[in-house]
């Protein structure tokens, strides 16, 4: 089983999303842990502070280095240590399917949602092993960011999809974008499913799909394809 202890100061913000879907049958089936701590739980005095302003006069609020170092270190003693502790940020390793793969592998994560401007790098420095971004842009905070790494690697534990092959047929596992899909009907509004998946013919299916997850790439994402393998008969660019 896979565990993450997510800290954020908004539980109420990422716990929905938990209680859903796929992640919400991964918890079920005791394939997937997730708890969720909220920081304001060792914020300072009476009104539980857990930010203030920035050294230097900059804008914004920054997450105050005591809540999280209380946090980090409580969970440290009650859970033992953590194979990554991640910190969601913008100026990280950008999230890929390489690295959702690479931590799918591991047994417990601590993941940090930083809020307002930024977290103190104190903590950085002291307790972080990893930091992620989910792409070159600025959220209000990490829990979306949280969400969608916890996601992202919950899927690939085995027996959490229904049906094992698909996380392997996705889009990036291999480097290249998915083939197009269709379901019944086989004609639809004057729309036909293509014959060959319609064919029984395996060999010619498997080729087929190739060639369109080649094409689709070279005209999405062209990027991808350097030192790609090119289905049979064709070369890569």
């Amino acid at each position: 089983m896979l565990r993450f202890d997510l800290i954020t100061a908004l539980p109420d913000l990422v716990r929905s999303p938990l209680e859903h879907s796929i992640l919400k049958r991964a918890q079920d089936k005791g394939l997937v842990e997730v708890a969720v701590h909220d920081l304001r739980e060792w914020g300072l005095g009476r009104y539980r502070q857990i930010d203030d302003a920035p050294y230097g006069g900059m804008g914004g609020m920054v997450l105050k280095p005591e809540p999280l170092f209380a946090c980090i270190e409580h969970l440290q003693a009650e859970h033992g240590p953590y194979d990554e502790v991640v910190f969601l940020t913008p100026d990280g390793e950008t999230l890929d399917q390489g690295m959702a793969n690479e931590l799918s592998l591991k047994g417990r994560l601590l993941l940090i949602a930083g809020h307002y401007k930024n977290v103190d790098q104190r903590v950085r420095d002291t307790f972080v092993t990893r930091e992620v971004s989910v792409g070159d842009y600025v959220l209000s905070g990490g829990e979306l960011p949280a969400l969608i790494l916890i996601d992202a690697i919950a899927r690939l534990i085995p027996g959490v999809l229904g049906d094992a092959g698909s996380a392997l047929s996705d889009s990036f596992q291999d480097g290249l974008l998915d083939a197009p899909s269709y379901t019944r009907p086989a004609e639809f509004r004057g729309l036909e499913v293509p014959a060959v998946l319609r064919s029984g013919d395996h060999d010619a299916i498997l080729a087929w799909r190739e060639r369109q997850r080649l094409d689709r790439t070279r005209e999405r994402r062209p990027d991808l394809l350097d030192g790609a393998d090119a289905p049979p008969g064709e070369e890569s660019p």
